[in-house]
């Protein structure tokens, strides 16, 4: 178990378009996410809103323009489990608050720590946006991280920045806080288990459920509370 204790990065909306998980933003928080970019190993792009205290919120879909390897290789699989066809399968009922990424501060080094405890945390894959680069943990098969078969978009990727400045110092303020991040999940016990040993537990309340795995996110607005999930 570590010591660490990590901070919560961003939020994942995943959406069949940018322009649809930007709407649902949009109307649900009243600011529409900007920005962003494209992400070519993943053949992914995304557009971000800023929250308050240094994280972001992240809109993100295949980006249909995006170009195969030329190397003749097959293509990897696309992060947050977007090419999985129950993912597509509920995307096409809109957009949803599917993941979070937390994220490890220097001095501790993210690669190393992967090293150490492989079948804790997913391989660390360098990738970049502009003139952003940094490594997130991605499991092979492009699923959420799990333990023990326990995960559904509940576990957080990992995610170490290495450019000096962090993208939520780039964006506009949007007027917007995180109040609270709020999971259930019908394996709750290895889920809370897994948390701890990673140090993000303080970060989201977790409970049980019969049903399936979710995620819910409240905001401080302008305009009072609002939720996205």
């Amino acid at each position: 178990m570590t010591a660490y204790m990590l901070r919560l990065d961003h939020l994942v909306i995943s959406a069949r378009t940018l322009d649809e998980g930007t709407q649902y933003v949009a109307d649900t928080l009243g600011v529409a996410p900007a920005g962003g970019g494209a992400h070519p190993l993943m053949r992914t792009h995304n557009r971000l809103l800023n929250l308050w205290g240094g994280a972001y919120l992240e809109v993100i879909a295949i980006d249909p323009h995006a170009a195969a390897p030329t190397d003749g290789s097959a293509p990897r699989a696309r992060l947050f489990a977007l090419d999985d066809p129950a993912t597509q399968a509920r995307l096409d009922n809109g957009p949803y608050l599917s993941h979070w990424v937390a994220r490890v501060d220097r001095p501790k080094r993210l690669s190393a720590w992967q090293a150490q405890y492989p079948q804790r945390i997913a391989p660390i894959v360098p990738m970049t946006r502009g003139d952003f680069t940094w490594g997130l943990s991605v499991p092979d098969d492009g699923a959420f991280p799990d333990w023990q078969g326990a995960g559904d978009g509940v576990l957080p990727s990992l995610i170490q920045w290495d450019s000096a400045h962090h993208p939520s110092a780039f964006l506009p303020d949007s007027g917007i806080a995180l109040k609270a991040l709020k999971g259930v999940h019908p394996q709750a016990e290895i889920v809370a288990a897994q948390l701890q040993w990673l140090g993000a537990a303080p970060l989201i309340a977790l409970q049980s459920t019969e049903g399936a795995a979710a995620l819910v996110a409240e905001f401080d607005t302008p305009d009072g509370l609002r939720t996205l999930n």
